[in-house]
């Protein structure tokens, strides 16, 4: 039995986070997805410590506080930097694979342009982190 993971999801655009929970939907996955707009909204609901996700999705490109930034911050908390983060983004650029390796994140996954490839990534994230084995919080 795969366990339900409390996934984190940080994305500024509706169509991505419509997307996103579609997959989980239509695959009958059952997993509690924590959703913020950018990565300060993030930060707010991680320092309120009511619900620890298992793993955070985020995306780059995002208003206010973007992904990079977000990840310095939860990298530089002694409890939080535990977290796996995923950065799900159309950015392609070397620069900010390195970049965001060098920070500490456990994968980087580009948004395909076709949805049934998109599925297929969320899929397997999802299918990999549900029989890794990850931090109790």
């Amino acid at each position: 039995m795969l366990k339900i993971l409390k996934i984190l999801f940080i994305e500024d655009d509706t169509i991505e986070v419509i997307k996103f929970n579609r997959v989980l939907k239509t695959s009958g996955l059952n997993h509690v997805i924590i959703e913020a707009e950018n990565g300060e909204d993030a930060l707010h609901i991680l320092k309120e410590k009511e619900i620890i996700p298992d793993i955070i999705v985020l995306d780059l490109n995002m208003p206010k506080l973007n992904g990079k930034e977000f990840l310095r911050i939860l990298k530089s908390d002694d409890t939080l930097k535990y977290i796996p983060a995923i950065i799900l983004t159309t950015s392609n650029n070397n620069k900010d694979i390195l970049e965001c390796y060098k920070i500490g994140i456990a994968g980087y996954i580009l948004k395909p342009l076709k949805y049934e490839d998109y599925v297929d990534r969320i899929k397997k994230l999802l299918a990999y982190w549900t029989t890794n084995e990850i931090i109790a919080q």
